[in-house]
């Protein structure tokens, strides 16, 4: 088994070939420690220095030199758009970021979009999203969320260190 130890971003990486693909849900590209098998089989165990969330066109360096791609895996998503303000361009706009900041208050991973939100498929997401007047679509597609001020320590919901504010439950 391969060992991969540091992360080569896609505009680091360039045309360089790699030796194979491994397809990640978000959970697995935001694990520092990890053994996972690649679509030509394979094995390969990811052990980085620091917990780093891993986007598709990124790649790990190996022990041995070569390279091993990334690729988001679809997963169960929410997809919610602006519940329609009459064709209000401006109204869409300011429901959306309504909705946005509803769920980043509650430290929830998000992927923006020109015109919809995306999230990881939970009830108590949804019935949020609804009661806000979201229309929501329920999908599977790659989820490739913001980074956050806090990306270097990649966690989304529970954490210890003080950044001045209060937690929720979750």
């Amino acid at each position: 088994m391969l060992r991969a130890t540091r992360v080569i971003s896609a505009a680091e990486r360039g045309n360089r070939p790699v030796a194979d693909t491994l397809i990640l849900n978000y959970a697995q590209r935001s694990a520092q420690v990890l053994t996972a098998t690649g679509l030509k089989g394979g094995h390969f165990e990811i052990a980085l220095a620091q917990a780093t969330r891993l986007r598709t066109d990124d790649a790990l360096l190996l022990e041995d030199g070569s390279l091993v791609e990334v690729v988001a895996a679809p997963e169960p998503l929410i997809e919610a758009r602006a519940g329609d303000v009459a064709g209000n361009v401006a109204g869409n706009i300011a429901s959306l970021a309504r909705l946005a900041w509803h769920l980043g208050d509650r430290h929830i991973a998000v992927q923006m979009l020109p015109n919809r939100i995306r999230t990881r498929r939970e009830p108590g997401v949804e019935n949020l999203l609804k009661s806000l007047g979201a229309k929501l679509a329920l999908i599977e597609a790659p989820f490739e969320p913001e980074g956050g001020a806090y990306e270097s320590h990649a966690h989304d919901y529970d954490h210890d260190h003080a950044h001045g504010h209060h937690h929720h439950d979750h």
